[in-house]
């Protein structure tokens, strides 16, 4: 049986990966900040909670990230892990710097220090690409970060790279465009117009304020991303790809599309507030997944329309008293 830790377990991604690789026999092993406190609501939900085992571990602390690989003995890891929030590495540049890029140079340093074959997925980001001017971007487009969260991943991206090159590792980077799920926490713009669009429909009295919706992003079912990140650790060579659907919609199609779902107009409930408007924001970005599907044969099944009608179904389930539906 082979054996996985997957740093940062609690969140969307870490919890579809937990019961993707438990499906295919792996021992999962998973980490928390504070594995005794944290609720895993996700894999709660996922039905996942006794089949994980669980253990505590600081990114930022090089003996904690030590302690946990040796305990887990894992032949894979993914790390997940840190402030995965672009509007709150405004607020918070330090705390999402230090998570990201230390937590990387830890675990890399840690792989290296032990001496076993060991390998790495880190969750680069296509923050990192910056604007691309309705272009989709391939993995030799060039980072252009504009947010303190792109610098950071920016930054873990070149040093895996680095290791990789220096030391031999087999460490890879997934350039992950959007992907969303109910899995996704409210302060995620998905998931708050999903929630209010229910509510609404469902008699609320509210307005859906949100920032610029001529932004435009590529969006994908994340379920179907994580197959992705563990085809990138199965190949005989280490390398890094792009993640994504190939197709490009505005967040105004976003909205229109739930709204839709609910058979309502999405103009007379949504307001554009400009202090939401983050300091730097991404106009366009989308992927080019072509070297996924040569070398990975991987390629998104589901984009956003889609995502949509699966993420607004499984809202209406929830408010219905049907409990919450995550896959």
């Amino acid at each position: 049986m082979r054996k996985t830790l997957i740093c940062g377990v609690g969140g969307q991604d870490g919890a579809y990966l937990a019961k993707f690789l438990t499906d295919k026999g792996y021992e999962v092993w998973g980490t928390s900040r504070d594995a005794q406190m944290a609720s895993f609501q996700s894999l709660r939900g996922l039905g996942l909670l006794p089949r994980v085992k669980l253990l505590s571990m600081a990114p930022n602390d090089f003996r904690s990230v030590l302690t946990a690989l040796n305990r887990a003995d894992p032949d894979e890891v993914y790390f997940l892990a840190g402030q995965s929030s672009v509007g709150l590495s405004f607020e918070q540049p330090a705390e999402t710097l230090e998570s990201v890029i230390n937590g990387v140079l830890n675990l890399l340093e840690a792989v290296r220090f032990l001496g076993k074959p060991i390998k790495v997925y880190h969750a680069s980001s296509s923050e990192c690409f910056g604007d691309l001017g309705g272009q989709a971007a391939n993995e030799a487009t060039p980072f252009r970060p504009r947010s303190p969260y792109a610098v950071a991943k920016a930054s873990a991206h070149w040093l895996v790279a680095n290791y990789r090159d220096a030391y031999g590792l087999f460490a890879c980077n997934g350039i992950l465009f959007n992907h969303e799920s109910p899995l996704r926490p409210a302060r995620f713009v998905t998931q708050k117009i999903v929630s209010a669009a229910v509510r609404i429909a469902g008699g609320a009295q509210e307005k859906l304020t949100l920032g610029r919706l001529d932004i435009v992003r590529d969006w994908g079912w994340a379920p179907e991303y994580v197959e992705a990140m563990w085809l990138m650790l199965q190949q005989e060579m280490a390398d890094d790809f792009i993640i994504a659907t190939g197709k490009a919609f505005s967040l105004e199609d976003f909205v229109a599309s739930v709204f839709a779902e609910l058979s309502l107009d999405w103009r007379d409930h949504v307001e554009v507030d400009p202090h939401l408007y983050r300091p730097t924001d991404i106009p366009w970005s989308q992927g080019n997944p072509r070297k996924a599907e040569e070398v990975l044969g991987w390629k998104a099944r589901h984009a956003m329309p889609e995502v949509v009608k699966m993420m607004v179904s499984a809202e209406l389930k929830k408010s219905q008293g049907g409990g919450a539906v995550y896959a």
